[in-house]
């Protein structure tokens, strides 16, 4: 058992379950300071850096409330958010990011204000072509929002807190628009069965009606799938900054291939090496 290697599922509750055991030994009444915090965390052997940055992360932290009710249920929200705190200073996370949103994630900037930046899907025939071939492996999946909103306050030195938006109005208004159309030929076919009450066309009339009012309701309900894929693609870019994979720094001239040198080079892969892996 000694020699046995322990998985990283196994690890975490039984590191979970010591903090509890721990705190469970010591008095709390109705909780503790931040230095008593800390004093916890280097009890149980937790660096003070990782300590400091969930606390900064649960004084920033805020409940977005689901929208409720049938029309949420049906439609979905219009925005998805994804909130973090990572080290550094401001104006470095700031060029950071706007550096990965414009080279890495096929956005370009539409405003710049004060306290936030928002970008907007590249357009033009290479960032289409990019997003169709999934240039390097990847989905692309907040180049599918209609905008892209970035805000990042300083807590304090060496840690910021950064906050990302993605509309989805856009996706939100055209799976309406087909589920619309869909309902509105349900009760067109539903109509006309009503109208001509013949004993052999009408239930057929009627099935199909069902039929197209099912599918007007699955086409609304899309919006989980969807939005999933770009809350990721939110949660994705606070990862890296949050590891520090992002760097702030542009790439000297040259160093990096152009966009249309990437699309061919993929589209040679593709072709010549159709079973290779992407380059990740």
């Amino acid at each position: 058992m000694a020699g046995e290697l322990i998985s990283r599922e196994a690890l975490e509750r039984i590191i979970r379950r010591a903090a509890e055991l721990q705190a469970g030994a010591q008095e709390i009444g109705d909780g503790l300071t931040e230095p008593e915090v800390l004093a916890l965390g280097k009890d149980v052997g937790i660096p003070p850096r990782y300590l400091h940055q969930a606390l900064l992360e649960e004084r920033t932290r805020t409940t977005v409330a689901e929208r409720s009710g049938p029309w949420g249920w049906l439609a979905g929200p219009a925005r998805l958010s994804a909130a973090r705190v990572v080290p550094g200073e401001r104006g470095t996370v700031e060029r950071a990011l706007a550096r990965w949103m414009q080279e890495e994630e096929l956005l370009q900037l539409k405003r710049r204000y004060p306290d936030r930046t928002t970008w907007e899907p590249k357009v033009g025939a290479f960032a289409s072509i990019q997003r169709a071939l999934g240039t390097g492996g990847k989905s692309y999946a907040l180049a599918r929002a209609a905008e892209v909103a970035g805000q990042v306050a300083q807590l304090e030195p060496g840690f910021c807190h950064v906050q990302l938006v993605a509309s989805v109005q856009n996706q939100r208004k055209a799976r309406l628009s087909g589920a619309v159309a869909l309902a509105a030929l349900a009760i067109a076919v539903a109509a006309l069965a009503t109208a001509v009450p013949l004993a052999i066309i009408s239930p057929i009339l009627f099935a199909k009606a069902a039929l197209l009012g099912a599918a007007a309701l699955f086409v609304a309900r899309r919006h989980r799938a969807q939005n999933e894929r770009v809350q990721v693609g939110l949660e994705q870019v606070l990862d890296r900054l949050e590891r520090g994979e992002i760097r702030a720094e542009h790439a000297l001239p040259g160093s990096h291939p152009s966009a249309f040198v990437r699309i061919a080079e993929e589209l040679r892969s593709a072709f010549l090496n159709p079973g290779a892996p992407r380059r990740g």
